[in-house]
């Protein structure tokens, strides 16, 4: 059995999720995820050594060199073959945040809903929201559903859990202006103002999906 990875720490969500050559790309894209993403910053624009990183994300050098080589061979990919580059996954922790090793990761096309999970509802408060349903879903019907932990963190932490997560439809009950505002930022779609068992309104969506 093999064991379980070492979330790594990381300071906070990026600010920029993805990039792409400006004259179009070959269609492919390449995942960074967010422990790499943390050794470049590190490494790369804050000059730490590579033992000062390993420090500051809670793991041995020999893992900080491992996550550091994988990230810039992602890069380096992505510049040369024209890739998109995408920030997301990884196992990593940001002191409350839960740890996306938590997440599942999403298969090849499927999409991504998210809904506040209360007790088999949507919970009708977005920035109080303790768990997610994920469902992941493709051609129209839900291939699995997962409930994950948030440790009851910031409205916008849970912006940033959510979009680490590859979420691309966000349903739920109320939510505030800056929440709403922050997931815009995203790029993650959003219907609020909804009430009923989670398994009935990600349905109906997924009804008015089909039919739009």
């Amino acid at each position: 059995m093999p064991r379980p990875k070492t979330c790594r720490r990381i300071c906070s969500y990026p600010s920029y999720w993805s990039f792409a050559p400006e004259d179009g790309h070959c269609g492919e894209s390449v995942q960074l995820m967010l422990d790499e993403y943390e050794a470049i910053r590190l490494i790369d624009h804050q000059k730490m050594t590579q033992e000062e990183c390993a420090e500051a994300m809670g793991v041995s050098r020999a893992t900080v060199t491992s996550i550091y080589e994988s990230a810039r061979a992602k890069l380096a990919d992505a510049l040369i073959s024209g890739k998109q580059l995408r920030i997301s996954g990884g196992a990593y922790r940001i002191d409350d945040v839960p740890a996306a090793a938590e997440v599942p990761e999403k298969e090849p096309g499927t999409a991504r809903v998210a809904v506040p999970y209360d007790d088999g509802q949507v919970g009708q408060h977005f920035g109080r929201a303790e768990q997610f349903a994920f469902c992941d879903v493709a051609d129209g019907t839900v291939r699995h559903t997962r409930v994950v932990e948030t440790g009851g963190v910031s409205r916008i932490a849970l912006v940033g859990f959510l979009r680490a997560a590859e979420v691309d439809t966000l349903l739920c009950g109320g939510i505030g202006e800056n929440a709403r505002n922050a997931l815009c930022s995203t790029g993650i779609r959003m219907e609020s103002g909804l009430t009923g068992s989670i398994e009935e309104v990600v349905e109906a969506y997924l009804k008015d999906t089909k039919e739009s």
